[in-house]
């Protein structure tokens, strides 16, 4: 079981919020590996209803992106998208625990600033502890 920890809300839609986001931890110093993709999943499936449209037409994206720093494990952002707005999220597991380092690059990476267009969400991670 993991929890997420939503860190930024985004009006745009998931490709665009996914790539802008790819490059942003990029420049940062990060490496960022695509571990799942929603719609690649769904491309050998038809007839899959959306949760959200109730149909299996749909603008519906969730990628998993695996964020790693030097010499630390990775941290786990979800990223999830419809209807023109897009979650990235922080996933707070007790089998991952990413350093305080990683996820303060990660925050400072995806949410340079509050722009028109984005909406900053509290972020606290679970009560584990996150050594730096």
């Amino acid at each position: 079981m993991y929890q997420t920890s939503e860190i930024l809300t985004l009006q745009t839609d998931s490709q665009s919020a996914i790539e802008q986001s790819v490059r942003q931890l990029e420049l940062a110093g990060l490496q960022v590996v695509r571990s799942f993709d929603l719609k690649v999943a769904r491309a050998t499936h038809v007839g899959c209803t959306c949760p959200h449209h109730g149909t299996d037409q749909c603008d519906c994206q969730m990628v998993v992106l695996l964020v790693y720093g030097q010499d630390e494990p990775p941290a786990t952002l979800v990223v999830h998208g419809h209807d023109g707005q897009t979650q990235i999220a922080l996933v707070d597991t007790p089998y991952q625990d990413p350093t305080s380092h990683l996820v303060e690059t990660i925050l400072q990476a995806v949410v340079p600033a509050i722009e028109p267009g984005r909406k900053a969400v509290n972020f606290k991670l679970g009560e584990a502890s996150h050594a730096g």
